[in-house]
């Protein structure tokens, strides 16, 4: 019994570093605090990916009496939860690579930014323009502004296997 409670420490413990360092990232005043704009990088960053509602959702959670601003004392019991619930689990690698391939018409094994752009700004839950600034700056070749999807999928999926 004492192992198991162990162990269950330990993994919460490695959870609560992972978060951190994910909010620290961003928590450009060195406050602990972040602004509340950044909370859906953060947890994608952390390999969960709630639906468009689930995120508002979570957000409202730990939001700073909406100040726009969200407090780590506040985001780290609530994405601890998260995590060791699994609440917002990737999606399955061959689900991601369809999709990109669907919109990749040519084959060509990558899409350029314009074309990602257009289709996640006017279609579907769509991205404003800085979360697709961001998405870009994380992902599209800086020298050919390409995003070569099958070198990112790991990034967003998980091996349902594992």
């Amino acid at each position: 019994m004492a192992e198991s409670k162990q162990s269950a420490e330990a993994a919460a413990s490695d959870v609560h570093k992972k978060i951190k360092a994910a909010f620290d990232a961003f928590d450009h005043q060195l406050n602990s605090t972040v602004d509340v704009r950044e909370i859906s990088t953060i947890v994608y960053s952390l390999g969960c990916f709630p639906t468009l509602a689930d995120l508002h959702n979570f957000i409202a959670e730990v939001e700073e009496d909406q100040t726009g601003y969200v407090h780590f004392d506040k985001f780290l019991p609530a994405m601890t939860k998260v995590l060791l619930e699994n609440r917002f689990p990737p999606i399955p690698e061959e689900r991601v690579l369809q999709a990109f391939e669907v919109l990749d018409k040519e084959k060509k094994g990558y899409l350029e930014s314009e074309e990602l752009t257009k289709y996640l700004t006017q279609e579907g839950d769509v991205f404003n323009q800085a979360e697709m600034d961001e998405m870009l700056l994380a992902f599209a070749d800086p020298e050919t502004n390409r995003i070569h999807y099958n070198d990112i999928i790991y990034q967003l999926t998980i091996d349902p296997d594992k």
